[in-house]
């Protein structure tokens, strides 16, 4: 394997908060997962709020470095390369490699996270281009979770094996985890005088809450994704005081022939785009990663979206 690079530090631009309190209230706006980011910083001076933003930043940073399909030298690429070999892999990979098991279970073998060999035929650049059914039906049988092996060792050392020729891709999954995760090192930073915190990674977003109860954080949604970020029209607005909120739809990724739209969330089993749903999901839980994964198999779903989502216990909207 070649030997990983270090990454320069992401670059982000604090400036003060729209409508915010002077010299207390702060956004950051970066790039990371292919997305524009947010972060909303309260109740602290500008140096906290360099020192928080820096820590959410490096965070997320980490987690698109460790776990990208699009790199040939990181972990991910390591795992996908390992052809049977057995790997021994770090306690939060085993953790992520969990919650896909849970996710295959709960979904029925609709979320699958080694479907994203898929990437390589379906390409939803807004055009016109189907793949060929040969072409799909040729990776049919490299979708297989079931095939993949992940355990813990009576020393408490963590493995995992996968056949030759499968891949995984945490792509369903991964940008809400770092939604999470950018907000807990914040959150647990100890930096004095910590107030309310809000990151949007490209409308998969975390809060650890507001100030008082009446205060709400005011979300903007677009058809399928999430706008926090400005500059475009809103379809509706959502409030979020506390723990996750995750968006699923087609309004970036998608191809479009014949008038029919096809989304980018592709049925695992068929390997084409589930027919029949909502354009998009929105869904609120306890943290992002449990909002995206509601969002996500609820459009799995697809005429079923919100029958399914109203066994949940959660809130959530739906645009069909």
């Amino acid at each position: 394997m070649k030997p990983i690079k270090p990454l320069a530090p992401l670059s982000y631009r604090l400036k003060p908060a729209e409508q915010g309190r002077a010299g207390l209230d702060w956004r950051a706006d970066f790039l990371a997962m292919a997305s524009p980011c947010q972060l909303l910083i309260q109740g602290v001076e500008q140096p906290i709020a360099e020192q928080l933003a820096r820590l959410a930043c490096a965070e997320v940073q980490r987690i698109e470095a460790k776990y990208s399909r699009y790199r040939d030298t990181n972990l991910m690429a390591t795992l996908n390369k390992s052809a049977g070999v057995v790997v021994s892999i770090d306690y939060e990979t085993w953790a992520l490699l969990a919650f896909a098991d849970q996710a295959y279970r709960l979904s029925d073998g609709l979320f699958d996270v080694t479907s994203g060999i898929l990437g390589r035929v379906w390409h939803f650049d807004g055009s016109a281009r189907l793949p060929e059914q040969s072409s799909i039906d040729a990776l049919l049988p490299l979708i297989n979770w079931p095939a993949v092996h992940c355990w813990q060792a009576s020393d408490g050392g963590q493995f995992f094996q996968m056949p030759a020729g499968m891949a995984l891709d945490f792509g369903g999954f991964a940008k809400e985890y770092a939604a999470d995760r950018a907000l807990a090192a914040m959150a647990s930073s100890g930096l004095p005088g910590l107030g309310p915190l809000l990151v949007n990674l490209g409308g998969d977003m975390a809060t650890n809450g507001v100030l008082f109860p009446e205060h709400q954080w005011h979300v903007g949604v677009e058809p399928g994704i999430l706008a926090g970020n400005g500059g475009q029209m809103a379809a509706f607005l959502l409030t979020l005081s506390s723990g996750g909120l995750a968006t699923s739809g087609d309004a970036r990724k998608f191809l479009k022939k014949d008038d029919r739209v096809y989304g980018h969330i592709l049925n695992p089993k068929t390997g084409w785009p589930v027919a029949g749903g909502p354009r998009s999901v929105s869904v609120c839980a306890n943290t992002c990663l449990e909002s995206g994964l509601l969002s996500t198999l609820a459009l799995l779903q697809g005429q079923e979206a919100e029958t399914f989502l109203a066994g949940q216990g959660r809130q959530y909207w739906l645009q069909w």
